[in-house]
């Protein structure tokens, strides 16, 4: 990827209305994004009906109605996805979506969707990998929740199963994630021990921490966004604004351009500076013409057009072929 892959998660921050979807998309291609991603399921064949929620749901959502009651909520349907996926051809906006069964794997794929997107709590499901791996498209894998020989395992099932390119992102499954907890240097630990493009799946508050992970290296970030942090639902709180957002994409964008392509040169804006900035010899005080140089009679100041100081030893002892003047250059 020539820049940093990023990825607005729109998740199920729609709260299962098409129309709020298509908004979120036009937020994420107003922010810069290159990607808008939801998720897609069959709430029945996602969750049991024995499944309680996470605690971060009970606190956003209520801890009165199980998880699969949560879910069916948040559920578009196969014919939504196919509209919101015309929806972001014509806004010219990458859609992308994480399908949490098997039928939803094959949709997408039928879709066209040119990347897969697999999540952290699927990292220890070797079936669905490999049905993720099984359409031969990249697949982008979340590490949440997980350890090196996990990630080593899911990678190996995606590696012998068909799957394309593979990029890791390091990720902590808590929402919001506290500074303290996010550790993105895992990230660089992934991409050592494994040797495959990483990144980073940001759900700390704010965008500080995705920023970093770029400085570092990530290839891709992937943040969650909503309209309204307000809303009724499991990840609005633990999201940023449209506002939020678009800071996110342009800070990258700069820390991109910040950091360069790693050769230490002098660079064209640069050269100019080099004679206000830089010093030469110039004459302490007044030099007769035959007078021996000393440190006595030269010292190192400003412009920096004349002799170079590094050339201090070779002058001193030479004798001046005329007179100068305090301050002058010399020759």
């Amino acid at each position: 990827m020539p820049k940093v892959f990023i990825i607005a998660e729109a998740g199920v921050n729609h709260n299962g209305d098409i129309n709020l979807a298509k908004k979120l998309i036009d937020a994420a291609k107003t922010a810069g994004a290159d990607a808008v991603k939801f998720q897609t399921f069959q709430a029945e064949n996602l969750v049991s009906k024995v499944a309680q929620k996470a605690d971060y749901q009970k606190q956003t959502t209520g801890a009165e109605e199980n998880q699969l009651a949560m879910i069916k909520k948040l559920e578009l349907s196969f014919d939504d996805f196919r509209e919101l996926k015309k929806y972001c051809d014509q806004k010219e906006i990458l859609f992308l979506s994480t399908p949490f069964d098997y039928d939803s794997i094959d949709f997408l794929d039928s879709l066209g969707m040119p990347i897969f997107k697999a999540p952290s709590g699927e990292i220890t499901n070797l079936p669905y990998l490999i049905r993720i791996a099984n359409t031969g498209k990249p697949v982008i894998l979340s590490t949440g929740m997980s350890d090196l020989d996990e990630v080593g395992l899911a990678l190996k099932a995606l590696q012998n199963n068909g799957a394309g390119p593979l990029t890791l992102l390091h990720c902590h499954t808590q929402y919001p994630t506290l500074f303290g907890d996010a550790n993105i240097k895992a990230m660089l630990t992934l991409k050592e021990h494994f040797g495959v493009e990483v990144g980073y799946s940001d759900h700390t508050l704010g965008i500080e921490a995705a920023v970093a992970a770029v400085a570092l290296g990530a290839a891709v970030i992937e943040k969650h966004f909503t309209l309204d942090k307000n809303l009724e639902g499991p990840d609005h709180k633990a999201s940023l604004n449209p506002k939020e957002l678009k800071a996110m994409v342009s800070a990258i964008r700069n820390i991109e351009l910040a950091l360069g392509d790693g050769l230490k040169r002098v660079s064209k804006s640069e050269e100019p500076n080099k004679q206000a900035a830089r010093k030469s010899i110039v004459a302490k005080r007044h030099i007769a013409k035959g007078e021996v140089f000393t440190q006595d009679n030269l010292t190192v100041k400003r412009p920096g057009n004349g002799i170079s100081p590094m050339k201090w030893f070779e002058v001193l002892g030479l004798r001046a072929t005329r007179d100068f003047c305090e301050d002058e250059l010399i020759e």
